[in-house]
C-alpha cells in the first residue's frame, strides 16, 4: 500500500475535491483505495456518505483508542473505503502534540492497515495548515501531491510546504519522503492569466506538473452538497472527464516514479 498525502497549506485549491474524486476515479479503474480523511471540517467524509456514522473516525486511532483496521468503512462506491474524520479531530492537534513521537503516530496507525495488504493506494486528505497533523501525514505518506489552483499567489505556499517536507526528512521522521505531483486546479482556459501560471509552473518544475488539468466548474461546488462525487453529480461534464483522466496519469506516474526531493532550481 503506498500512502499519498493530498495537501497544501492554502485552502481552497482543491484538495478534498481531489482526493474524494481521484479515489473515485482510481477505484473505477480498478485499484483498491482507502481514503483516510484528516481534515476536523470532515469534508470527505461527508461527500462519501459517512458524516452522520459517529463510531469510526481517525480520531480515534491517533489517541490510541482503537486499532485504524476496525475504523475502516466501505462507501457505496467499489474498492473504495475509507476512515473518516469528525470534530474531534480539532482536539487531536493538541493531544496528538502532547505524545512521545508525536510526529510518526499516523504513521504507525496505517502500518497496521499497511501491513494487512487490503489497498494498493491510501489518499490522505489533508487539513489547510501546517499543524500537526499535516506533519504527521507528511511522516507517514511515500509521496505527496500538492493541489495548485491556477493563479500567481498560489506558488508563495509551495515554498513553505517544501521548506516542511525538507524539514520532516531532516529529522529522521521520513527521510525519503518525496513531492510526486503538482496538480492544477481551477483552470479557465478563456483567460490569458490561467494559461500563463500554467505555463510557468511547468517551466519551473517541468515533468512533476501533470499534465492534466483541473477545470473550473461549477459542478465541483455542487457536487459536495449533494452527497457526491462528480461522477456521481455530472458523469458526462468536464471535471469528470479531468478526474478520470487523472486517474490514469496518476497510475502511469507510479511506474515511472516521477518525483523530487527539493524545489528545482528556477531562473531569475
Amino acid at each position: 500500500m503506498k500512502i499519498i498525502a493530498i495537501t497544501n497549506q492554502k485552502g481552497g485549491v482543491g484538495k478534498t475535491t481531489t482526493s474524494v474524486n481521484l479515489s473515485a476515479a482510481l477505484a473505477a479503474a480498478g485499484s483498491r483505495i482507502l481514503l483516510v480523511d484528516l481534515d476536523p471540517q470532515a469534508s470527505a467524509t461527508s461527500v462519501l456518505g459517512l458524516k452522520e456514522d459517529s463510531s469510526e473516525s481517525i480520531y480515534q486511532a491517533l489517541i490510541g483508542s482503537r486499532p485504524a483496521r476496525e475504523l475502516v468503512v466501505p462507501t457505496r462506491i467499489p474498492n473504495l473505503s475509507a476512515i473518516p474524520a469528525d470534530l474531534d479531530m480539532a482536539g487531536a492537534e493538541i493531544e496528538v502534540a502532547r505524545m512521545e513521537d508525536h510526529l510518526l503516530q499516523l504513521r504507525k496507525v496505517l502500518e497496521d492497515i499497511r501491513s494487512q495488504n487490503l489497498f494498493d493506494f491510501a489518499l490522505l486528505d489533508c487539513p489547510p495548515s501546517l499543524g500537526i497533523l499535516m506533519s504527521n501525514a507528511l511522516a507517514a505518506a511515500d509521496e505527496i501531491l500538492v493541489p495548485i489552483q491556477c493563479e500567481y499567489y498560489a506558488l508563495e505556499g509551495l515554498g513553505l510546504l517544501m521548506e516542511v517536507t525538507e524539514r520532516i526528512r531532516a529529522s529522521g521522521a521520513n527521510p525519503h519522503l518525496t513531492i510526486s505531483g503538482l496538480l492544477m486546479t481551477m483552470f479557465d482556459g478563456r483567460t490569458n492569466l490561467n494559461p500563463a501560471v500554467v505555463a510557468e509552473v511547468r517551466e519551473h518544475f517541468q515533468e512533476v506538473v501533470y499534465t492534466t488539468l483541473i477545470p473550473r466548474t461549477v459542478r465541483f461546488a455542487e457536487a459536495p452538497s449533494h452527497g457526491r462525487t462528480i461522477f456521481e453529480h455530472d458523469p458526462a461534464g468536464t471535471g469528470a472527464a479531468a478526474y478520470a483522466a487523472l486517474a490514469q496519469e496518476f497510475l502511469e506516474r507510479q511506474k515511472s516514479g516521477v518525483a523530487f526531493t527539493s524545489a528545482p532550481q528556477t531562473n531569475p
